[in-house]
C-alpha cells in the first residue's frame, strides 16, 4: 500500500458549530460584506451584521414552529440567497438540514423526506408544494411546509417575533462540533440514495484548513465567488461554508440561462464548477469562432494556450511562443475571461475528471483551474491542486489534516475529520464503507511520493472483456464527451469480445455545428444517421482511442436518437451518468453492437 498524510494547519475545533462563524463575523467585522444578492436588476450587498440578524429572525420562527434539537428540516430550492439563509437558521437551533434537489422527482422527494423523518420542509415553488402534498400521506412526521415564493419565510419571521433571542443563543451554544449538521443524500447512480451523516466538525475542520491552504484564492482582499451549482450538492455546500468562513463575498445564480450576465455583473475572482460546464464554455467559444469564420484563429489560439501552459512547467517557453501567446491574449483569451466576469483568476473543478487538455487551455487563457477530488461522504474535497502545487491532470495533494492511501487493489482510501460518521438508517452500508477508520471511496487511483493523487477509474465500473482485458471506461468517455457535438457517452463491453460505445448528440451545439459544416437544420434523430455527423463522431472516437491500448479501444459505436438527460432519469443533478439505468433501458442497442 502507498500512503500519504498532510499535517493539519488548523486544529480540530472542540467548541462551537458551523453557524458560530456568523455570530463571530457580526461581532468582529459587522460591516464586512458577506453576500451580494440579486435585486432590481443588479446586486445589493449584505453585511455580516445584516446576515446574522436575518438568520436569527428565521431561527426564532423555526423555534416558534416547534423544530427541536436534531430535528430534520428539508430544504428544496434552486441556488439562491434564501437557501444559505435557511441553512444557517436551521444550524443555529441545533436542527439538521436535509437538502433536496429542486429537480427531484416525486418518488425521490417522498423517499428522502420519509427516510430522514423530516418534521418540516422549506420549498421554493408551487410545483414543489404539489410534489410534497402528493406524498404527504406517506410522511407522518412532516408537520410544516413553508414556500419561499409564497412568502413562507416572511411568515416564519412573523411567527418568531415574540420568541426571545436568548432561546436561539442557548440552542446555538449547546450545539457542538460532533453534532449532526446535515443529511445529504447521494446522487443515486445505482439504487436508492443513501443519507450521508455529516457533522458540524466535518465542515468546520475541512473549511478551516482549506482556508489556510487556499488563502491565495479565498482569503485575499476582494475575494468573491458566484455559486451556480445546486446547493443540494455537497460541492456547492462546501464552497458556501468555505466562503463564509473566509469572509469572502458570495453570490447566488440559480438560472443557467442568466449565468453569463450574472457573471458579468457580479465579477467573481474565483468560481467553482463541474467539468461539463468548462467543456461547454470551450465548445461554445469554438463554435462561435467557426460561425464568424474565425475557426482557424481559435484553433491556433487554443493550441498556443495549451503549449504555453505546458511550457510553464518546463521553464516558461521561448520568445516565439510568448509572442504568439501575447497576440492571442488580445484576440481570444481576453474575450473568454470577459465572458466570465473579467476578474476570475481561479476556477475550482470537481465532480468528475477535467482532463489535461482543458486544464492547460484555461490556464494558458489566464484562468487557472484547480482540479480537486472528493465525494459526498468526505464533505466534498479530500485533495486539490493549489496555486503553489499545480499538477494538471491530477487532483492534487490532500488538504491539511487528511490522509490518502492506495489499497493493494488500487482503491483510494481516505481518512480525516471530514469523513462522514455513517449512513442514516443504514448500518450495513456504514460497516462496508468505513473500515478501520478509512473510508473506501470505490475509486481507483495512484499516488506519487509527494502525495499527488490521480484518479484512474471507478472500481465497480471496470469492464472486463471476454478476453480478460480490464478497461476503465472513464478515460474514453471523458475524451469523447469533450467533443462539441457530443453530449453523453457510455462505453460498454463487459464480458463482450470488444469495447464499444453508445453516444448522444448535444442538442444545443448541433444546430451551430450543422450550419458551420454546410448542412441544413435537422432533428437529432435525422442527425444521428447522417454520414457527416457519424464521420465527425468517428473522429472523436479515434482521438479517444489514442489514449488507450488497441485491446481497450472502441471498435464500434452507435449514435442514439435521444439524449441521456436528468429529466429522463439517466443522469444525476450533478451530471453523473446512471450507468445501471442506461444499460437496462438500452440493452437492445448494446446487443445490436455485437451482432
Amino acid at each position: 500500500m502507498v500512503e500519504f498524510s498532510m499535517p493539519a494547519l488548523v486544529a480540530e475545533p472542540t467548541t462551537g458549530n458551523a453557524s458560530s462563524i456568523v455570530v463571530e463575523h457580526a461581532a468582529r467585522t459587522p460591516e464586512l460584506v458577506l453576500f451580494s444578492r440579486r435585486a432590481d436588476g443588479g446586486w445589493t450587498d449584505v453585511t455580516a451584521a445584516e446576515f446574522a440578524a436575518q438568520v436569527d429572525e428565521l431561527a426564532r420562527g423555526l423555534l416558534a414552529a416547534g423544530v427541536g434539537v436534531g430535528d430534520r428540516v428539508a430544504l428544496m430550492s434552486k441556488t439562491r440567497y434564501e437557501w444559505t439563509l435557511v441553512d444557517y437558521a436551521i444550524w443555529s437551533i441545533g436542527a439538521v438540514t436535509v437538502p433536496v434537489y429542486e429537480t427531484s422527482s416525486a418518488e425521490q422527494v417522498s423517499w428522502i423526506l420519509s427516510d430522514s423523518g423530516a418534521v418540516a420542509a422549506v420549498i421554493e415553488t408551487p410545483a414543489h408544494a404539489r410534489t410534497v402534498a402528493a406524498a404527504r400521506s406517506e410522511l407522518p412526521a412532516l408537520k410544516d411546509v413553508w414556500q419561499i415564493d409564497a412568502g413562507g419565510l416572511d411568515d416564519l419571521v412573523v411567527a418568531g417575533a415574540d420568541v426571545d433571542q436568548t432561546a436561539v443563543t442557548e440552542r446555538r451554544d449547546a450545539t457542538s462540533p460532533s453534532d449532526l449538521a446535515t443529511l445529504i443524500y447521494t446522487s443515486g447512480t445505482t439504487g436508492r440514495p443513501k443519507g450521508c451523516e455529516l457533522t458540524h466538525l466535518n465542515f468546520m475542520a475541512l473549511c478551516d484548513n482549506a482556508v489556510a491552504r487556499l488563502g491565495d484564492v479565498v482569503n485575499v482582499d476582494g475575494a468573491s465567488t458566484l455559486l451556480f451549482l445546486p446547493l443540494a450538492h455537497v460541492f456547492a455546500r462546501f464552497i458556501q461554508v468555505l466562503t463564509i468562513t473566509a469572509g469572502a463575498r458570495l453570490g447566488h445564480s440559480g438560472d443557467i440561462k442568466t449565468l453569463l450576465p450574472d457573471l458579468a455583473q457580479f465579477q467573481p475572482t474565483f468560481v467553482l464548477s463541474v467539468p461539463r460546464v468548462f467543456e461547454k464554455i470551450y465548445n461554445s467559444a469554438e463554435a462561435g469562432a467557426e460561425a464568424d469564420g474565425k475557426g482557424r484563429i481559435f484553433a491556433a489560439a487554443a493550441a498556443t494556450s495549451v503549449a504555453w501552459s505546458k511550457a510553464q512547467d518546463a521553464g516558461g517557453g521561448g520568445l516565439a511562443l510568448r509572442a504568439k501567446h501575447a497576440v492571442f491574449d488580445k484576440l481570444v483569451y481576453t474575450k473568454l475571461r470577459a465572458a466570465m466576469g473579467g476578474k476570475v483568476q481561479y476556477a475550482v473543478s470537481g465532480g468528475a475528471p477535467l482532463g489535461e487538455r482543458l486544464g492547460h487551455f484555461f490556464r494558458g487563457a489566464g484562468i487557472t483551474v484547480l482540479e480537486g477530488y472528493g465525494l459526498t461522504e468526505t464533505t466534498a474535497p479530500s485533495t486539490v491542486n493549489t496555486p503553489d502545487h499545480l499538477v494538471i491532470g491530477s487532483v492534487g495533494q490532500p488538504l491539511p489534516g487528511i490522509s490518502i492511501k492506495i489499497a493493494d487493489d488500487g482503491e483510494v482510501l481516505i481518512k480525516g475529520p471530514h469523513v462522514l460518521r455513517g449512513y442514516w438508517n443504514n448500518p450495513q452500508a456504514t460497516e462496508e464503507t468505513l473500515v478501520d477508520g478509512w473510508f473506501r471511496s470505490g475509486d481507483l487511483g495512484s499516488l506519487t511520493e509527494d502525495g499527488t493523487l490521480s484518479i484512474t477509474g471507478r472500481k465497480k465500473e471496470i469492464l472486463v472483456t471476454a478476453g480478460g482485458k480490464n478497461v476503465a471506461p472513464a478515460v474514453l468517455e471523458d475524451r469523447i464527451r469533450a467533443h462539441p457535438l457530443v453530449s453523453q457517452t457510455i462505453v460498454v463491453g463487459d464480458q463482450k469480445p470488444f469495447i464499444a460505445a453508445l453516444i448522444t448528440l448535444d442538442t444545443e451545439m448541433l444546430p451551430t455545428w450543422l450550419s458551420n459544416n454546410g448542412l441544413p437544420a435537422m432533428e437529432v434523430e435525422a442527425a444521428a444517421g447522417n454520414e457527416q455527423v457519424q464521420a465527425e463522431v468517428q473522429r472523436a472516437v479515434d482521438s479517444a482511442n489514442k489514449a488507450v491500448s488497441k485491446a481497450e479501444s472502441i471498435r464500434k459505436f452507435r449514435i442514439l436518437p435521444v439524449d441521456f438527460t436528468e429529466d429522463a432519469g439517466y443522469i444525476t443533478p450533478s451530471l453523473k451518468l446512471k450507468r445501471s439505468v442506461v444499460m437496462k433501458d438500452f440493452a437492445d442497442e448494446v446487443e445490436e453492437l455485437y451482432r
